[in-house]
């Protein structure tokens, strides 16, 4: 609700003045890291009949009759016992048929064409409770194994029926062998695995599909996937308008007071605190947020503040956290150079996702 009281030159103001990005440090316990392997709040809802497949290309509509097979087969036992085995996968279990067939799927396809939307679905299609399931991006599951060690986590995941890892950075050779051997051990105990992937840098070709790249970076895990390939365009720009100009400094200043739970940050000062915050806190850092709103937007100045960016742009994307503000268009934050380089497709969807919660922000300026 809105209050009656008046800004400087502004019409009516939230109860308070708008949030700060900048002066939040959020605190993670572990045991939030683990709780929170579910898909983020913008896959709440989204299951394979909500799956909108682009008629012009047959491979969407089979992979959602694939993934909707490898679900149903999930259902029953653990792979090696009746169920979770006790907490941390320990106690006696059952000894249950493994499955025959591949325990994994890698859904293979440019950004955009709705793998996180059917990698969300298999999650939900799978029969088992949320505590046997786990879903995050490969940055999550890192962030997860540095806060357990690596035996707890194995431990943590090894009575899970499913584990879907979104985002698979095959850019950072010592963290895929680390999670490659994760998955070795949680294969070994009867774990589901599903995965989506990054490009390698120096890989890219047309920024299109990394199966290859995939299958040879998980080594002896390559025979547990099937690889789905998923054609098509950027749904997101799928007979959706350009992305809207800025608004004026003012604007946006307005709509931050005008609305409850919005945060006002300059965008230098924004992406100096970045640098301050481990990306394993960004989703803390948009808690309870309804609106995020920045001044000056402006090119970014380097490499790591571009990819602490986009971890943050994925967070709010994650969260459906419309986006104001005013300097330059969206498209405009990173350099040719960037764009040209090997984290290309991360810079790519990083835009892209901005670009939808810019559309989402424009009726905050409207109501202001």
């Amino acid at each position: 609700m809105h209050t009656t009281a008046k800004g400087p030159n502004f019409g009516p103001i939230a109860a308070t003045g708008p949030l700060s990005l900048c002066v939040r440090e959020p605190h993670v316990p572990a045991g939030r890291l683990v709780a929170e392997m579910v898909p983020p709040p913008r896959f709440d809802s989204v299951r394979f009949d909500t799956y909108i497949p682009d008629p012009n290309q047959p491979s969407q509509p089979e992979a959602v009759r694939v993934l909707d097979g490898f679900a149903g087969g999930l259902g029953g036992a653990h792979a090696l016992g009746g169920g979770r085995r006790g907490f941390f996968g320990f106690g006696k279990a059952r000894a249950s048929k493994v499955p025959a067939g591949p325990r994994g799927v890698y859904l293979d396809g440019g950004y955009g064409v709705g793998k996180t939307h059917l990698l969300a679905s298999l999650w939900h299609a799978t029969p088992a409770e949320p505590a046997l399931k786990a879903f995050g991006t490969f940055v999550e599951l890192t962030n997860l194994v540095g806060a357990l060690g690596f035996q707890k986590t194995v431990q943590t995941l090894s009575g899970h029926r499913l584990l879907c890892i979104d985002e698979f950075e095959l850019d950072d050779p010592g963290d895929t062998v680390l999670v490659s051997t994760l998955l070795g051990k949680l294969v070994d105990a009867g774990v589901a695995l599903a995965a989506t992937s990054n490009t390698l840098p120096g890989k890219l070709g047309e920024g299109r599909f990394a199966s290859a790249d995939f299958l040879r970076e998980i080594q002896g895990l390559s025979a547990h996937f099937r690889a789905l390939r998923i054609d098509g365009e950027d749904y997101r720009h799928r007979g959706l308008p350009e992305a809207p100009a800025p608004y004026s400094e003012e604007q946006v200043t307005k709509a931050a007071y005008a609305t409850e739970g919005a945060s006002l940050d300059d965008f230098p000062q924004l992406l100096d605190h970045l640098a301050r915050v481990h990306p394993s806190r960004y989703g803390a850092l948009t808690d309870g947020l309804r609106a995020v709103c920045l001044t000056d937007v402006r090119p970014v100045p380097d490499q790591s503040t571009a990819l602490r960016l986009v971890v943050l742009a994925d967070r709010l994307y994650d969260r459906e956290v419309p986006v104001l503000a005013s300097g330059l268009p969206f498209d405009q934050l990173f350099s040719e150079e960037m764009l040209n380089g090997g984290y290309r497709k991360k810079y790519f969807r990083a835009i892209s996702r901005l670009t939808a919660l810019a559309r989402d922000a424009k009726d905050l300026v409207q109501h202001a």
